[in-house]
């Protein structure tokens, strides 16, 4: 394949800088089934050899985002002489943002594997890696200059990625009037832990499927991005969060075989915390993905962790604060009989999804699969939902009711203004939560039945 066909997916600058670093031909690209843009890289070697790697790019990098691939990069070389798993880099290109790591050898999709023995093994072996990363002195990985300075106190560890993630979306939060995004972040904000054991370098996205194992070990953790400087308790949340999405054979004991291999004190109240953390930090720019246009990446999964994602949310809110919820009474649903809906969705899963060649095309054809059929649900549903949401909300605030739209706005200024029960928002919230994951289910089946695993206690 020509160079011209290759820079058709990607630029021609990326192009010959990956034939530079890898001092090889590029042979073979191949997209990667992911929620951000990557690639698989084969080039062949003068020697008659080829080599493989894994291609990261970022086509619209924020100037100052907390998260960012260049720091991805920056933490994958400081951790490369250590004993913590994390890829080789191949080259970083600050120019053209773009990152080339070794192509790990290996699976990550732990949650797949049928032998509930090896998944285990390999969850403690993880659990064992992100012992020894806590444990490393933040001074000797010097990487202040890109995560900022290392001495943090218990607030800013809970916070400062809170804080930049709403200061980065500051315009988007302002005309988007969501309660649940309101009220985690000011719950988050009131209820953030008052101490911290130690600080650390955290992954800042760990668990399940974020990273390689082969055997009963892993080879690789990956997705660097959202690496900081904070409470080790941030990423056994993240643990749980990820272990949701993906389960994995449950937590039972993991965070005390943590505690025991690195001495740092398992926190089950800062765990919960930093479950409601992980997630309303995550949803904001989910939130703001779904409102945009011309995205890249998969809408179709946007939109479902949209929906499991705030529904997770909710319960991990509840559980933290001993609040009891109950899913709302929801009506039947049947698949569309809509002769134009029913012919869209034969078509695609029978005539075009077959024909494509690759992973990632009958992927998309999937994801245009479930979006069709939500939007024929929503046109279905749409309006009934919002009516019951807005007789809920007329009912806590004891104002009269209101639009869709007017309710959640007044919603929104009662949160602002403190004046409303917590448990009684949180039970609102839930079911809110939960009639919306059942409104969008064509695209929540992507991730069906999730549920929290149960956290021991120290």
């Amino acid at each position: 394949m020509s160079e011209q066909a290759f820079s058709q997916n990607i630029p021609q600058a990326a192009i010959d800088w990956v034939q530079a670093v890898g001092k090889g031909t590029l042979t073979a690209l191949t997209r990667q089934v992911a929620r951000r843009e990557a690639w698989k890289v084969e080039l062949a070697l003068p020697g008659g050899e080829s080599a493989s790697y894994f291609l990261r790019l970022d086509r619209n990098p924020v100037p100052g985002a907390r998260v960012s691939l260049e720091r991805e990069a920056r933490i994958c070389l400081a951790l490369h002489n250590t004993d913590i798993p994390a890829p080789a880099v191949a080259g970083w290109n600050p120019a053209e943002q773009l990152a080339l790591f070794e192509f790990v050898q290996g699976r990550s999709d732990i949650d797949k594997l049928d032998d509930a023995d090896q998944q285990r093994a390999v969850m403690e072996d993880f659990i064992d890696a992100i012992a020894r990363l806590h444990l490393l002195p933040p001074a000797a990985l010097q990487l202040d200059d890109v995560l900022g300075p290392h001495k943090l106190s218990a607030q800013q560890c809970a916070l400062d990625d809170l804080n930049g993630q709403v200061a980065q979306f500051e315009s988007f939060l302002a005309d988007y009037h969501d309660p649940l995004l309101h009220y985690a972040v000011q719950w988050l904000r009131r209820f953030a832990p008052a101490s911290v054991e130690r600080v650390s370098l955290v992954q800042g996205d760990t668990g399940p499927v974020n990273f390689m194992f082969a055997a009963n070990a892993v080879t690789a953790i990956v997705d660097w991005e959202w690496g900081h400087w904070g409470d080790p308790m941030e990423d056994l949340g993240n643990i749980c969060v990820r272990e949701f999405w993906n389960p994995s054979g449950g937590l039972n004991g993991l965070f005390q075989r943590y505690q025991r291999q690195s001495g740092i004190a398992y926190d089950a109240d800062a765990v919960r915390y930093y479950r409601v953390q992980q997630n309303v930090r995550g949803m904001i720019p989910i939130h703001a993905v779904c409102q945009s246009r011309g995205m890249r990446e998969s809408y179709a999964w946007y939109l479902a962790y949209r929906e499991v994602g705030d529904r997770a949310t909710c319960e991990a809110l509840a559980q933290a604060m001993g609040v009891a919820i109950e899913k709302p009474d929801l009506p039947e649903y049947t698949r569309p009989t809509d002769p134009l809906v029913h012919a869209a969705l034969l078509g695609l899963s029978r005539d075009v999804a077959p024909e494509l060649a690759t992973d990632f095309a009958r992927s998309r054809a999937t994801d245009i699969e479930v979006l069709v059929e939500c939007q024929h649900r929503l046109h279905r549903y749409q309006a009934d939902v919002y009516a019951q949401e807005s007789q809920e909300i007329s009912a806590l605030l004891g104002q009269p009711e209101k639009s869709y739209s007017a309710s959640n706005r007044a919603l929104c200024a009662a949160i602002a203004d403190r004046t409303l029960d917590d448990a009684a928002l949180i039970a609102y919230l839930a079911r809110r939560a939960y009639r919306r994951e059942w409104l969008f289910w064509p695209v929540t089946r992507l991730y069906p039945a999730r549920q929290w695993s149960p956290i021991d206690q120290p």
